[in-house]
């Protein structure tokens, strides 16, 4: 090549460049580049331009938005002179033109030599760019046609085809994690060196974040050169390419997470990425099949859509159409079983033990307590979610800044309860936004609003997609789709019928309203919607990218060496969410005056039965009979099973949803259980206590003596019944934990109390009659009375053969083995019962945990 003639000239902006055929040149956003070209939409590395064996290359190195020739997007090409390529956006992206000879000849703009070179933007700003084509878009219009069924494959009779002067604008295509972003910051670690990271202050890198523990993790630079990453105990742990690690050594691909940053290591230099909000998203190729008799049935199919940042969109549908399922695909709640969910170009599936803590979910009905007050929710909310060494000064600020963001200040001490329904969604939305979420799902946040609230809401969703967040909402409100970005329709069968501009869906369609539309989806249910949404110009703009691209592979770690840590221990977290729950229960005077009245109402009751029948001995009855005494013993029995079992019956149905969601965001199981059996257990306790002692009390015969505590009989038979109340307190909570709806508890709670009654062994003979004695020790009613029996002696008092020798029923033996054989087998099922729940609840946890 001679000296005075470039082999190539590259032109961008007015601005001219040589380049030399010994060298490759890089090209983005990088300030380290070779030809830096500072424009939104140029990705940080966004492609390399190089001599190849036949002539020069340009090679894109997996950029987010796209390098484009003649509209179409390339992954490498060759250039030369004459040739043009665009980068970012192939309408009105950042133009290459390469020329050939003296450059001054080529260009009337500078010269320079390239080596790190800055390319101006445009004068007109991105936005800018982004309006101008959303009103060149809005303004192909299709005529409308008649409401007839449509052609297989095709558009509807007597349409023309779909408008093919739609600009070009990408959808996000998957790229390198971090999304390509340019680093935050930068740290260079020396050999040999230890660099602490967390959220003190005195850290050698510290990161302002609550999800990061004061003491993190340390980046450890060998005297070999290689580095490690080693997690100091962290609340919320220490991550490798999504999983969580305790120690890991460092490859050039590997991504470290901590917190809202990830670290990427660049020769010996660290690079620090902030999520701050501004990611893409995107979903490939989505499929869902579940059962269907003895076959099969999809109930979604092959949905691919993605979205840039800072994005709302909507999604919308029929009955039937797979919106609740799609959610669930998309939040990793039940993984899809065909394809992938990408957060910031990183496979959601595959890294949710990290990325879950950057995703917000707002199911349809509540999740806050609604007894609770704002702050007061909020503020256990935080307590849970939040590390353990948080401050409670730093927890408060993070509460207050939530509320005035949602404009919810001045409702702060309010109960929930007493809030409208676009205010309690407000909370909701509060409640996911402590962690700074980037990605919020909201599912059905309209429902039940009327058309002012309605609004409300979705423009709350509109600023918080402005303030730099992406929000995806599910809807059957179509009245305020205006404020969408994007909107995703699903037809029946659970496919894409449409993904694109909302102010062109309808004309997509050919109708003029959204009734018309969902009444044609019901009306021809078999027509192809997909295929007729695949075979448009839309699908070409918006979603062909993303079902061209080959599966990612994310980078693995050799193992999991950690499970999943959760944001406190468990010690802590058991003693906030013991706190929360009592005060659930005292913010609610009806539950407290239910809880005192229901075994007054039942210790009475066995008052029916005159008090000087007593638990004693009848001096003027034969061997001392006192057949009463069994049907005391019985009646108090079942009282307190009955209270019992009606105090837990829906504890646990009715804080599904809030269980389920706080499960995903670290909450232990086996804690959020024993503050159900701790709180309901002393409240059962209580009430056993106020049974007996109304049952017991006005009796002017007692047994003489009891068994185990010898001189207060009436207080060993207490223990017994607290003991049965117990046990049928966790037999409530696995009715709870089995139904799906609240109204099907109180049919299986009389059910279990009515057989309780048969199987105490009061009513007729049980022992000694094979079969039936046999099912009657898997009944807690039959041990209990045993116990009492025991107490009393109801072998005397209440024997069923009063022909000599005398039955005797092994379990009402008068003595102490007896007794404590009784009440321990009371609390061998209660414990059964638990572990029973605890599998049960399993079921209501996100799927992708369970793996």
């Amino acid at each position: 090549m001679g000296l005075g003639v470039p082999e190539l000239v590259l032109e961008l902006n007015g601005r001219t460049w040589t380049l030399d055929a010994s060298r490759s040149y890089s090209l983005g956003r990088d300030p380290q580049a070779d030809l830096v070209c500072d424009d939104p939409r140029v990705s940080w590395r966004h492609a390399i331009i190089r001599r190849g064996d036949r002539g020069w290359m340009i090679e894109d190195q997996g950029s987010t938005n796209g390098t484009f020739v003649h509209g179409q997007r390339v992954q490498q090409t060759e250039v030369g002179p004459g040739s043009t390529v665009t980068l970012g956006n192939a309408a009105n992206g950042p133009r290459l033109s390469f020329t050939g000879g003296t450059p001054v000849a080529a260009s009337g703009g500078d010269v320079h030599s390239a080596g790190t070179a800055y390319a101006q933007p445009p004068q007109q700003s991105y936005p800018q760019y982004h309006q101008a084509q959303a009103q060149a878009q809005a303004q192909v219009v299709a005529p409308v046609p008649q409401a007839v069924p449509p052609q297989q494959g095709g558009g509807w009779p007597g349409q023309p085809p779909a408008p093919q002067g739609i600009p070009q604008q990408q959808p996000v295509s998957p790229g390198p994690g971090n999304g390509d972003r340019s680093p935050t910051t930068f740290h260079q670690i020396a050999l040999g060196r230890v660099m602490r990271i967390g959220r003190a202050l005195e850290n050698d890198l510290v990161v302002f974040d609550l999800q990061v523990s004061r003491y993190h993790a340390e980046f450890r630079a060998h005297p070999d050169g290689r580095h490690e990453i080693v997690n100091l105990s962290s609340h919320n742990g220490t991550y490798v390419n999504g999983q969580p690690i305790q120690r890991h050594l460092l490859g050039p691909n590997d991504i470290v997470g901590v917190g809202h940053s990830t670290f990427r290591l660049v020769g010996d230099r660290l690079e620090e990425f902030v999520d701050t909000g501004a990611v893409s998203f995107s979903a490939r190729r989505l499929s869902v099949t579940v059962p269907h008799g003895k076959t099969t049935k999809t109930i979604l199919r092959d949905v691919s859509f993605g979205v840039p940042e800072k994005s709302l969109i909507g999604v919308i549908g029929p009955s039937g159409s797979g919106k609740s399922t799609l959610l669930r695909a998309l939040t990793g709640y039940r993984p899809a079983d065909q394809g992938e969910v990408l957060y910031d170009n990183r496979n959601l599936y595959k890294q949710f033990a990290e990325l879950r803590q950057r995703i917000g979910l707002v199911p349809q009905d509540d999740i806050l307590h609604k007894e609770l007050q704002v702050k007061t929710a909020l503020r256990y909310a935080a307590k849970l979610r939040f590390p353990g060494d948080t401050a409670s000064a730093e927890r408060e600020a993070r509460i207050d800044e939530v509320l005035r963001e949602l404009k919810l200040d001045i409702h702060a001490d309010k109960r929930i309860t007493s809030l409208s329904g676009g205010q309690r969604k407000r909370v909701s939305v509060a409640l996911e936004l402590l962690t700074k979420p980037s990605l919020i799902f909201l599912d059905e946040p309209t429902s039940g609003l009327d058309p002012g609230m309605d609004r409300d809401v979705m423009k709350l969703l509109r600023g918080l997609a402005d303030d730099g967040r992406t929000v995806l909402v599910v809807t059957h409100s179509v009245a305020e789709l205006a404020l969408c970005d994007k909107l995703l329709v699903m037809a029946p069968g659970g496919a894409v019928a449409y993904f694109g501009p909302p102010d062109e869906a309808l004309n997509f369609f050919g109708y003029d309203n959204w009734a018309d539309v969902f009444s044609a989806f019901e009306t021809y249910r078999d027509y192809d919607w997909m295929g007729r949404w695949r075979g448009s110009q839309h699908y070409q703009t918006y979603a062909a990218d993303l079902d061209a691209v080959a599966p990612q592979t994310a980078p693995s770690i050799p193992h999991q060496v950690a499970r999943p840590p959760k944001p406190q221990a468990w010690g802590p977290q058991l003693w906030t969410l013991v706190r929360r729950y009592t005060s659930v229960i005292a913010s609610d005077r009806g539950f407290i005056g239910l809880m005192l009245i229901l075994p007054t109402v039942l210790g009475i009751v066995s008052l029916l039965i005159p008090a000087s029948s007593g638990l004693g001995y009848g001096p003027a009855r034969s061997h001392g009979q006192n057949r009463d005494a069994g049907t005391i013993l019985m009646i108090i029995a079942v009282g307190a099973c009955f209270a019992g079992a009606a105090n837990s019956v829906r504890e646990l149905i009715k804080e599904r949803v809030i269980y389920e969601r706080e499960r995903a965001v670290g909450l232990s199981r086996s804690a959020y259980l024993m503050s159900k059996v701790i709180v309901l257990g002393v409240i059962t306790a209580l009430q056993g206590a106020i049974i007996c002692g109304i049952g017991f009390a006005p009796r002017s015969r007692m047994p003489a003596e009891g068994v185990v505590l010898h001189s207060q009989p009436a207080v060993e038979m207490t223990l017994v019944i607290m003991a049965f109340g117990f046990t049928s307190m966790m037999v409530g909570l696995i009715i709870s934990a089995l139904v799906k709806t609240a109204e099907k508890t109180m049919p299986l709670l009389v059910m279990f109390s009515i057989v309780q009654i048969v199987f105490t062994g009061v009513l007729f003979q049980i022992y000694g009659k094979p079969g039936m004695e046999q099912v009657a020790w898997l009944m807690p009613a039959r041990w209990a009375v045993a116990g009492t029996g025991a107490t009393a002696d109801l072998n005397t008092l209440l024997p069923w053969d009063t022909k000599p020798p005398i039955a005797v029923d092994a379990l009402w033996k008068h003595n102490a083995g007896i007794w404590t054989l009784d009440v321990l087998v009371l609390l061998l099922m209660a414990a059964l019962c638990g572990v029973a729940v605890a599998r049960l609840l399993r079921r209501h946890e996100p799927e992708v945990m369970r793996k």
